[in-house]
């Protein structure tokens, strides 16, 4: 079916999309189904067009393989970001919470000693009202 139209326009032999058209000998061949590229000696890859006219098969391989290697990047970027980013506040999390401890043992500290002072205090007045009685003041 592609055959014929062979020496004919590139155009005419891509409608079908079943078929392979080759610049360099303007043959119009059936796509080999079985082969992923076309084979060097059905048509060389600069020459073979599938598809549209205006792409080489050589260009389209530059092109896939640039476009998926942007993308592979651009996902690892991405990863690697959002991973710096968890490990970030993971980090700004535990920073935050020595702060809250420091601040509690602080208070524990503040209230043990406020304790003391008091437990001093009335010691120290037991002993005055002794001294009092026994005239030792």
């Amino acid at each position: 079916d592609c055959h014929q139209y062979t020496n004919r326009s590139c155009e005419e032999c891509l409608k079908n999309v079943t078929c392979l058209w080759c610049a360099s000998s303007g043959r119009c061949m059936e796509y080999p189904l079985r082969r992923i590229l076309p084979p060097a000696d059905l048509c060389e890859l600069r020459s073979a067009r599938w598809g549209v006219c205006w792409v080489n098969f050589e260009a389209l391989i530059i092109a896939m393989s640039v476009v998926g290697g942007i993308i592979l990047i651009t996902l690892g970027t991405c990863c690697f970001c959002c991973c710096c980013k968890k490990k970030n506040k993971k980090q700004a999390l535990l920073s935050v919470r020595p702060d809250k401890d420091d601040e509690r043992a602080a208070r524990e500290r503040e209230r043990r000693r406020m304790r003391q002072e008091e437990r001093r205090a009335e010691m120290k007045s037991r002993h005055d009202e002794i001294r009092r009685k026994y005239g030792t003041v």
